[in-house]
């Protein structure tokens, strides 16, 4: 798989709310803070969304998407002057699928999701991102459009199966949007996924992910890149936010935890898979990286998972 794919595998993004929202007239909403990620595209209408901590509101229209990916409160409104009132009064808990009408319905639509990432390590994806990801250019709307229009049928007409479907739709949209996100490059943010949509630090990346057991050496991983060791070491640092070895000794350790919490695999054969031949040596960066022995890390998932 390639490095994307491999870590929303690992955290395993679970849309547990996807809903349509039809709203009429003159409205306003607050969303209190939430955990995960919140992913909308707006069908048809035009409203304003405002996030805690961000100085401007942001003008919606039709075929506009947008991710949360840092839980703020935030606030979606016909009008940024009206006074909102609290989402709980016009959403159900827990809405397994279908469409909620506001005020009539009939001048904005919109369709999306919430994800949770499981696993203690989202910020691994969150952390670097900004508080709102707006995806609003002409071509970018159109390589959405097929998975909006789509979850809007599948949430209007309430077919069997029309939740499922609309859950499998909504995960399209996260990568998709996800993906055009990195395609807009860096623009000066730290993190691996923006170290992505560079074509040197993807390679380097994609070759940690591709095989993490190998003894990558900086210089092997500066090849890959087309760069100088000393050119590779510091692009590496200054777009992901730490080395290149850390970075693959983190990822290994992120394999070696998913392993020990959802297998009956010992140790020692975990840390030779990963490209250690010392069992006490991966330990000790297992501990380092995760926060608890290997042995300790297995157990506390078990208990967590009966």
């Amino acid at each position: 798989m390639d490095p994307l794919s491999d870590v929303l595998s690992l955290l395993k993004p679970q849309s547990n709310v996807s809903a349509g929202f039809d709203a009429g007239g003159d409205w306003s909403i607050e969303f209190p803070r939430n955990i995960g990620i919140k992913c909308y595209a707006v069908v048809s209408g035009q409203c304003w969304l405002v996030v805690e901590g961000v100085p401007e509101p942001v003008h919606l229209t039709a075929g506009d998407c947008f991710l949360l990916p840092g839980g703020r409160p935030f606030r979606m409104t016909s009008d940024i002057s009206l006074t909102p009132v609290g989402a709980h009064t016009i959403f159900p808990p827990a809405r397994a699928g279908g469409v909620v009408t506001y005020n009539g319905g009939g001048d904005v639509f919109l369709v999306g999701s919430r994800f949770v990432l499981s696993g203690r390590h989202a910020d691994i994806l969150l952390k670097m991102m900004p508080p709102i990801i707006h995806i609003r250019r002409e071509e970018d709307k159109s390589a959405l459009r097929w998975s909006v229009e789509r979850m809007m049928q599948e949430l209007s007409e309430g077919q069997p199966g029309g939740f499922l479907v609309a859950q499998h739709l909504s995960h399209m949209m996260l990568v998709q949007a996800l993906r055009l996100y990195m395609a807009e490059g860096p623009n000066g943010g730290v993190g691996w996924l923006f170290a992505l949509a560079d074509k040197q630090m993807g390679a380097a990346i994609g070759a940690m992910h591709e095989d993490p057991a190998h003894r990558w050496t900086l210089q092997e991983l500066a090849e890959r890149a087309g760069m100088s060791r000393s050119n590779f070491a510091l692009k590496f640092k200054e777009m992901v936010g730490t080395s290149a070895m850390e970075y693959l000794t983190r990822w290994r350790m992120l394999l070696a935890g998913e392993r020990l919490a959802n297998s009956s695999e010992h140790t020692s054969v975990i840390a030779l898979s990963l490209g250690y031949v010392s069992e006490s040596a991966f330990s000790t960066a297992f501990k380092r990286v995760m926060g608890a022995s290997p042995r300790q890390y297995g157990r506390d998932r078990s208990a967590v998972a009966a």
